[in-house]
């Protein structure tokens, strides 16, 4: 039995090293979609239908949660598999199972307040809310830009918080693909400027709205400047993952610190980026 960790390609990598680090005996599958990344231009069904694939072959593998270290897919998937599909997994394999997803985490984090608060609203009409102290920018692909779920979730917990979010199409795959660093810092200052310019001024915090921009947060960091916040996204998870084993301890998570690495694409070593990343070449062998 293990942790699953899936993510379209390699973003997931980010989340996966925190969580290794956070439960070092625990042991782990990670599954990269890499036929099929990235998943921020795909249209919602077909999102949904490559995230169950995803999910069901780290069950099959032995997996008794499933984390979807990536944003789009828990945006646009998680919630249909966890009320359609988890019912009848956990039937079929007789065992407990089940998919989270990390927005969740990465809203708490945002807000400082649990998942379950929800703000008293006091009947203004949207017009005469109260005026954002602080703002927060999102980073993130086209997919999850348009399902608006850190835009709305945030705003359900803390009206005094006014969020942007900036889609950068593209940014994935050329993460994904082991882009220099010369390119790559191109396409982060263009975004990083979009947004301000569409603010008015630089954002309170940043959220990294696609665990493949974490693997060039250093990008990001130096495009923003000192004193913004990057909220980071792969803590998160694992302290909400920590809390969630706490309460649900009847999923068997294995104890021998295994980690396999799987891809849908060609199997063999990653690119020099995420070996540089990694802090050492990482192989992934076939799913």
């Amino acid at each position: 039995m293990a942790i699953g960790v899936f993510d379209s390609g390699v973003g997931g990598l980010t989340v996966h090293r925190e969580l290794t680090t956070r439960f070092p005996t625990r042991d782990f599958i990670y599954l990269g979609d890499q036929a099929h990344a990235p998943y921020g231009g795909r249209g919602g069904e077909d999102i949904v239908e490559l995230t169950r694939a995803g999910c069901e072959r780290l069950f099959e593998a032995g997996a008794s949660v499933v984390v979807l270290a990536c944003n789009t897919a828990s945006a646009i998937a998680l919630r249909r598999l966890q009320q359609t599909w988890i019912p009848g997994m956990r039937e079929k394999l007789g065992r407990p199972v089940n998919v989270l997803g990390i927005i969740v985490p990465t809203i708490e984090a945002a807000t400082g307040l649990p998942w379950s608060y929800e703000a008293e609203r006091d009947g203004r009409l949207e017009g005469e809310k109260k005026q954002a102290i602080d703002v927060t920018g999102v980073f993130c692909t086209a997919a999850t830009a348009m399902s608006r779920v850190y835009e709305i979730e945030i705003d359900k917990r803390r009206e005094d918080l006014a969020v942007f979010t900036e889609p950068c199409p593209g940014l994935a795959g050329l993460i994904e693909l082991g882009a220099p660093a010369e390119e790559l810092k191109v396409v982060v200052d263009d975004h990083v400027d979009a947004l301000r310019r569409r603010i008015g001024r630089h954002p309170d915090k940043a959220i990294l709205g696609c665990t493949h921009y974490e693997i060039v947060a250093d990008l990001f960091a130096a495009a923003l400047p000192p004193g913004v916040q990057v909220i980071s996204q792969p803590a998160a998870v694992a302290d909400s993952l920590e809390r969630y084993f706490e309460r649900h301890p009847e999923y068997d998570l294995g104890s021998s610190g295994r980690r396999d690495f799987l891809t849908t694409g060609t199997p063999g070593p990653q690119s020099e980026l995420i070996a540089r990343f990694w802090g050492a070449p990482l192989t992934f062998d076939a799913a």
